[in-house]
């Protein structure tokens, strides 16, 4: 074997396309490329471009739509909330909470909130206050059957319980920074009034007892 015998195998380059060679190679003149314009030059993506008419993304039909307040929960069932009261993971005799559930290690994370289901129903005997976003009538009717109760707060966005916080803390802060002004205030008007001269008794004995500026009656 000599180095200048080395080649590749079959195939495995290919050889490039000559163009512009004549008119007879079917790639003369322009190359492949058409005439003048937008597509003779490079860098020119027309994707789903269809020569002016309706192209198929606009033909297809649309169903449904996305929405972008939509709230993802965490699903829990009564099954599995008894075997973690019986383990001792949680306290029945305290409101279970998504942070206890979480601290407990029954769930990874709460999401959006907490929905109660039925599942295991027939075996839940815990007496129980939990708070979830939700639940379902059989698992609701399985708590209370049980002597447990459950509460269903009033739902509020991350983003307006922020804005109410924010809102909040202005008033507050607001507040504070009007209460010294309005402790001066009186004191200002209360220096700010002339004190009342006492009647001079010198004058008082010349006009018989009555304050100086006063006649005789008539």
């Amino acid at each position: 074997m000599k180095l200048n015998e080395i080649r590749d195998k079959p195939g495995a380059r290919q050889a490039p396309k000559r163009v512009g060679r004549g008119i007879g190679s079917g790639l003369g003149k322009t190359s492949g490329r058409g005439g003048k314009g937008q597509t003779a030059r490079s860098g020119v993506s027309l994707n789903g471009f269809e020569g002016g008419q309706t192209p198929l993304y606009r033909r297809l039909p649309k169903r449904g739509f996305h929405n972008i307040h939509r709230r993802e929960f965490q699903v829990i069932n009564l099954d599995i909330l008894q075997a973690a009261i019986e383990k001792g993971r949680i306290d029945p005799k305290e409101t279970v909470t998504a942070t206890r559930l979480v601290d407990a290690g029954v769930m990874r994370r709460a999401r959006d909130g907490i929905r109660l289901l039925g599942s295991g129903k027939d075996g839940f005997k815990s007496t129980i206050t939990i708070e979830v976003a939700g639940a379902s009538k059989s698992a609701q009717a399985a708590v209370e059957k049980a002597g447990g109760k459950i509460v269903v707060p009033v739902a509020v966005r991350p983003s307006v319980e922020k804005d109410i916080a924010a809102k909040q803390a202005r008033r507050a802060k607001r507040l504070a920074k009007a209460a010294p002004k309005a402790a001066e205030k009186p004191a200002e008007e209360a220096a700010a009034k002339p004190a009342k001269k006492a009647p001079d008794k010198k004058a008082q004995d010349k006009s018989g007892g009555k304050p100086a500026g006063q006649g005789p009656a008539a």
